[in-house]
């Protein structure tokens, strides 16, 4: 009844919805990334033309479009302030996809509506690489196919089926050449790892914290980054010793927490090395980052040797940080070595202690007294001091929570030290801090990930954001640098157990939990993470490393980017010469129903109906009556069912072209004229 229905339609009607449910496929995925009014303008308009189709209303004047097209520039400038850049750009070709809707009388308009939209789809690199993009990306690519293909069968009335299934034979067939271009085309910058915009909304950690920040991320449960250890001879390290380093956190102006720009790169030549040394063996270890729009790298601690990176130029700093001299926008692989036991920074100039032991004034006054207290105790033990501070955390009924509660108070280290007493990492490492620089004791937060989880499909560590962790460094004389995580003290499972805090469950996780299982929903979980991971390595990470050992690997030992150019020209060459005999073969062979007329033709003009090879089907029926009468009744049915296929929507009553072309052997054919 549904395809009776659809076929029911003129053609022209069902051709232009084919062609919105289209653009309709490759504007979905863009709602995620596009401004709220964008994606309602965009709705709007779609609506519209579709009422248009279904009411048979005339389309819109020249003048209203103009007015549309100012509104979308206008629209667009005040919310970008500009209409170049990436996400500008990406808004306006949208807009001028849906508005080009609007105008589309004549089948070139249908091909700009095409090609913008496969210009669309390729703007969706822009916002991700994940699997699920490049398969919401290849259907919609599909259904833009088909609606192409339909394009250039002006005759009959194609079904949806045959669409599908001609565009999808042509997907097929140019997966060989795209597989050889993705395997053999020289290796650049990907065209989306472009910088990100300012007004640009971002998660994970960042170069400041606010207390507060650390514990929205903890309820986040996607991948941070993967790592795959060499077990090759050795053990993966302890989990409880799997931290993962980030931004350093030395500036505090009493709720914030900033890195210092004395650290970044400007103070160290590149490539030089850094203030450290490792004791014991080096862990290696690879690690697969997903895209966070910051500089900075994620690495074991610590990470004394500069990681291996493709395509990126790494650079150090005096806190242990290695960053890269543009932000992360893709999927990033690089290998390290690091060693879990070293020492670090054992020299530290006036300047610099006294950086670390910054406070603003007037603020934490009980905090400073009893930093006060304890320095008088403890003299000049500054170990004692921080035993005393960690005993204070495990015996004196601190909580480590999700939800410590709002805060107005300007004095947040006394309100967790005195009043609250509960907080996540970030408030107990934050009043840490605060309390060893009020004792005298150089001390400042790094923030990263801790722990981590196995994937039992493929091996791997899965860190994701609700690991995210901050930590306190404290100086000793002679040591140096030294990790104390305080909220190990509060929190033992935290780090030992791996135990992480969670919020309550919404109503959908609690129905999934119920329906499929948790054992089997994260049995599922890992399976789809392992195939994430295939997919960054085996194409996102497809680098010019891995192409020069694919091209050896065929024999191509002294391979140049000349040699490529001319395989690639020479593969361009036989495709196309392909495509010229395919064409060549596609103009002899006539169309079949065009062929069976042309029989009929000759036939009836043998019969004496003249002019029979200018007439069409309906023509030829009515001259057939005028000359032979009912005589010809069955010729007359089988000339009007040929029109009827060709020219009318195909119902259960059209014969099909192979009946008629069994039909037309088997009639009975009026005397011939003779010679």
């Amino acid at each position: 009844m549904q395809n009776h229905t659809a076929t029911a339609l003129p053609r022209e009607t069902r051709d232009t919805l084919l062609i919105l449910a289209t653009v309709a496929l490759v504007l979905l995925p863009q709602v995620a990334y596009l401004p709220v009014w964008a994606s309602a303008l965009a709705l709007c308009m779609l609506a519209w033309r579709l009422w248009m189709v279904r009411q048979s209303q005339s389309l819109p004047g020249k003048w209203l479009l103009a007015a549309l097209l100012a509104l979308a520039i206008g629209a667009t400038v005040l919310q970008f302030r500009s209409i170049v850049g990436p996400e500008a750009g990406v808004v306006l070709v949208v807009l001028l996809l849906v508005l080009k809707t609007l105008e589309m009388r004549a089948r070139r308009d249908a091909m700009v509506i095409f090609f913008l939209g496969f210009f669309t789809l390729l703007t969706l690199f822009l916002q991700s690489q994940s699997l699920p993009m490049a398969a919401t990306m290849l259907l919609a690519v599909w259904g833009l196919l088909a609606a192409l293909v339909n394009a250039h069968m002006p005759a009959g009335y194609p079904s949806l089926r045959q669409l599908l299934r001609t565009s999808g034979l042509l997907m097929l067939l140019g997966a060989p050449v795209m597989l050889v271009l993705f395997l053999s085309f020289p290796r650049f910058a990907p065209l989306w790892g472009l910088p990100a915009q300012p007004n640009q909304g971002r998660t994970g950690l960042s170069n400041d914290m606010t207390v507060g920040q650390v514990a929205e991320l903890a309820q986040n449960r996607s991948v941070a980054l993967r790592v795959r250890f060499d077990t090759a001879g050795q053990q993966p390290p302890p989990q409880r010793l799997l931290y993962f380093r980030g931004p350093v956190l030395s500036h505090f102006d009493g709720r914030n927490w900033s890195s210092n720009p004395d650290a970044w790169p400007s103070t160290l030549a590149a490539g030089s090395p850094l203030p450290a040394s490792g004791l014991g063996n080096a862990t290696d270890y690879e690690i697969t980052l997903e895209p966070h729009q910051q500089r900075w790298l994620l690495t074991l601690d610590a990470t004394i040797a500069q990681p291996e990176a493709a395509v990126r130029r790494l650079l150090p700093t005096t806190d242990l940080q290695w960053l890269t001299t543009r932000p992360i926008t893709e999927v990033l692989r690089y290998q390290g070595q690091a060693y879990l036991h070293y020492a670090y920074g054992q020299q530290l100039s006036s300047y610099q202690r006294n950086q670390h032991l910054q406070l603003p004034e007037a603020l934490n006054p009980r905090t400073a007294t009893w930093a006060h207290t304890l320095r008088t105790q403890h003299g000049k033990d500054d170990t004692a001091i921080i035993q005393a501070a960690l005993a204070q955390l495990s015996n004196g009924n601190y909580t480590y929570t999700l939800q410590p509660g709002a805060s107005t108070s300007a004095h947040t280290a006394d309100e967790f030290w005195f009043d609250r007493q509960q907080g996540f990492c970030e408030h107990i490492a934050s009043a840490f801090v605060v309390l060893m620089r009020a004792s005298g004791i150089p001390a400042r937060i790094v923030t990263g990930y801790q722990g981590g989880e196995r994937n039992p499909v493929d091996g791997l560590w899965t860190v994701r954001q609700s690991d995210a962790h901050a930590w306190a460094e404290v100086w000793l004389p002679q040591e140096g640098w030294m990790r104390i995580d305080p909220t190990s003290a509060v929190a033992p499972s935290r780090t030992e157990q791996l135990q992480r805090l969670a919020g309550p469950s919404t109503l959908l996780e609690s129905t999934v939990d119920n329906v499929i299982g948790r054992a089997l929903l994260h049995q599922l979980r890992a399976n789809w993470e392992a195939i994430n991971h295939r997919w960054n390595d085996w194409v996102l990470n497809y680098a010019r490393s891995n192409q020069s050992d694919l091209l050896r690997a065929l024999g191509f030992e002294h391979w140049k980017a000349t040699h490529i150019a001319a395989w690639l020209c020479a593969i361009a060459a036989a495709v196309l010469a392909g495509l010229a005999v395919q064409r060549w073969r596609a103009q002899r062979i006539a169309d079949p129903w065009l062929r069976l007329m042309g029989q009929a033709r000759h036939k009836l003009e043998q019969a004496g109906i003249t002019h029979a090879s200018h007439l069409g089907p309906r023509s030829l029926a009515q001259a057939a009556q005028a000359q032979w009468g009912d005589e010809s009744r069955q010729l007359q049915q089988w000339l009007l069912q040929m029109e009827q296929w060709r020219y009318a929507a195909h119902s259960t009553q059209t014969p099909s072209l192979t009946t008629l072309q069994r039909t037309y052997r088997a009639l009975i054919w009026p005397r011939l004229r003779t010679p």
